[in-house]
C-alpha cells in the first residue's frame, strides 16, 4: 500500500478517469477522488483553479501525488505503474 497522499480530480462520465481510478482501486493504491462535474458551480470554479496550478490544460483525469512532487496527464498507464511500483 502506498504512504503517498494522492488526489484524482476527475469527471464522472470520463472513461479515462474511470480507468485510472480502477487502477488505483485494484491495486490498493489511496486517493481522494474529487469529480468536478458533481459539483456546485462555485466549489468546482474553486477546485479547477487548483487543478490548473498541476495541470494548465485543465484536462482530465489529473492524478497529483504528494501536493505536486509529481503530476501525471491523462490515463498514463505505465507512469501510474512507475509512480506506484505496480507490477
Amino acid at each position: 500500500m502506498s504512504e503517498k497522499k494522492t488526489v484524482l480530480f476527475a469527471l464522472s462520465t470520463c472513461p479515462s478517469c474511470k480507468r485510472a481510478k480502477d487502477l488505483l482501486t485494484k491495486n490498493n493504491i489511496e486517493f481522494i477522488l474529487v469529480e468536478l462535474d458533481t459539483l456546485d458551480i462555485e466549489s468546482r470554479d474553486k477546485l479547477l483553479v487548483e487543478v490548473k496550478k498541476y495541470n494548465p490544460r485543465e484536462t482530465f483525469p489529473t492524478l497529483v501525488v504528494d501536493g505536486g512532487k509529481n503530476v501525471i496527464v491523462g490515463y498514463n498507464e505505465p507512469a501510474l505503474k512507475q509512480e506506484y511500483d505496480i507490477k
